[in-house]
C-alpha cells in the first residue's frame, strides 16, 4: 500500500493541496490574531485558530492512515475507535454490573468489527455487528440482574458501539476497496471523504458567522443556523464537485456524493451536540487542546462514512 500511495500522482496533488491550504489558514489565523483587538472578534479568532490547530492533528492522523497501508490504517483507526468509545462511556452513566458488558464491547465486539473489515468480509461487517450488539448488550445486562434504567443503559451502550466502532470503521474500509482502473484511488477516497466532511463543518461555521440569523435548533447548538447550513453545504458540495478528478466519479456523481457527505455529516454533528447537552458538557474530552476530544472532531465523519462507503461499494466496485 505504501508504494501505491507514494506513486499515486493524483493523491500527491490532493495531499499537497490540503497541506497548502493548511499553511495558508495557519498564517491567516495568526494575522487575524494580531489585527483583532476587541473582545468579541478576539473570541471568534481564537475559535478559528483552535480549529486550525485541530485540523493539523487530524491531517497528520489521516496522512498516517494512508501511508501505513491497510493493516496499519486499521490498527490506527481501531485505536481511535477505542479512545472515542472510552470518551463516550466515561461520560455516559453506567452501573457496576455493566462492567462485564463494557469489557466485551471494548475487547471482543470492536476488534471483531475491524477484523471483518480487514478480511474484506464487508457483508458480514455490515450485518453481523449491529445484530450482535442488538442481541448481546441487553441480554448481558439482563443476565447481570440489574434492571434499574435497563432500557436506557442498553440503548446508551449500543449507540456508543455503533457510532465509535461500527460507523467509524467504514472510513479505513475505503482503503480496502478495489475500484477498477483507480490504482491507489481507494486512498484518495478516504482523503476525499475527510476533506468534504471537514470543509462542510468549517464552511457552515464561516457562513453562520457571516450571515447566520435563523437558528436550526438553538437549544441543541446555538451557533448552527439555516443560513450557515445551506451556505456551508452548497460550498462544500461545490468543492467536492471540483475534486471529481481525484475520484472514480463524474462531476455530477461527485456533486451527489459530496452533498450526501455534507448532509449526513451535519446530522452527526447535531446529534452529538444533543448528546452533550443532555449530559451537560461542552466537549467529550480534552485530547485536542482547547478544542475538545476525539468525538468532537469525528462526530460528522462517523455519520457520513458508512453511507459513503456503501455507495462507493455498491456503484463503483464490481
Amino acid at each position: 500500500m505504501i508504494p501505491a500511495a507514494i506513486h499515486d500522482e493524483k493523491l500527491i496533488w490532493l495531499l499537497g493541496g490540503v497541506l497548502f491550504l493548511m499553511v495558508v489558514s495557519t498564517l491567516f489565523g495568526r494575522w487575524l490574531k494580531r489585527r483583532r483587538k476587541d473582545e468579541t472578534n478576539r473570541a471568534t479568532v481564537e475559535n478559528v485558530n483552535e480549529r486550525i490547530g485541530a485540523w493539523w492533528k487530524m491531517f497528520a492522523i489521516f496522512v498516517a492512515a494512508i501511508l501505513l497501508g491497510r493493516v496499519g490504517s486499521l490498527i490506527l483507526f481501531a485505536l481511535i475507535s477505542f479512545l472515542a468509545l472510552r470518551e463516550y462511556m466515561t461520560l455516559v452513566p453506567t452501573r457496576r454490573r455493566d462492567h462485564s458488558t463494557l469489557f466485551w464491547s471494548f475487547f471482543a465486539i470492536m476488534p471483531l468489527q475491524y477484523f471483518l473489515i480487514g478480511m474484506q468480509w464487508f457483508t458480514f461487517s455490515t450485518i453481523i455487528i449491529p445484530v450482535l450488539v442488538f442481541v448481546y448488550v441487553p441480554t448481558r445486562i439482563a443476565i447481570a440482574g440489574d434492571t434499574a434504567s435497563f432500557l436506557e443503559r442498553a440503548a446508551k451502550i449500543q449507540f456508543g458501539i455503533m457510532v465509535c466502532a461500527y460507523c467509524l470503521s467504514h472510513a479505513p474500509a475505503l482503503l480496502l476497496l478495489n475500484v477498477p482502473g483507480e490504482g491507489g484511488g481507494s486512498a484518495r477516497l478516504l482523503l476525499y471523504l475527510v476533506i468534504v466532511d471537514q470543509m462542510s463543518d468549517v464552511l457552515q461555521f464561516g457562513w453562520g458567522k457571516l450571515i447566520g440569523r435563523n437558528k436550526i435548533a438553538w437549544r441543541v447548538s446555538p451557533n448552527k443556523t439555516w443560513e450557515g447550513f445551506f451556505g456551508g453545504v452548497l460550498s462544500a458540495t461545490a468543492l467536492g464537485t471540483a475534486l471529481w478528478w481525484a475520484t472514480p466519479f463524474t462531476p455530477l456523481q461527485s456533486a451527489g456524493m459530496s452533498l450526501t457527505i455534507c448532509i449526513l455529516g451535519s446530522c452527526g454533528s447535531l446529534v452529538m451536540s444533543a448528546i452533550k447537552r443532555d449530559i451537560g458538557i461542552k466537549d467529550f474530552g480534552l485530547v485536542i487542546e482547547r478544542h475538545g476530544g476525539i468525538l468532537d472532531r469525528i462526530d460528522s465523519l462517523c455519520f457520513a462514512a458508512p453511507i459513503f462507503f456503501q455507495l462507493v461499494r455498491y456503484y463503483f466496485v464490481p
